[in-house]
């Protein structure tokens, strides 16, 4: 369940939906689903929001809770 380390992620930085939507060159709409849990995210869009917050893919999707990336 990962919808909800969106929102967090997001409001933990001040963004509005519009914002990260802007990023990902999608509508608020679509987003809003995705932080909903209403529609499953494309991996373009996760590794997307993974490069943007500066966290892994795991982090994201619930499968740690340690926010830092791996090093490379």
């Amino acid at each position: 369940m990962y919808f909800p380390r969106l929102k967090d992620l997001r409001n933990d930085r001040d963004l509005l939906q519009k914002d990260i939507a802007a990023v990902l060159k999608i509508s608020q709409t679509v987003y809003s689903r995705y932080e909903r849990g209403y529609q499953t995210i494309p991996v373009e869009h996760l590794l997307s929001l993974a490069d943007f917050y500066h966290t892994s893919t795991d982090y994201l999707l619930g499968r740690t809770n340690n926010p830092n990336p791996a090093p490379k």
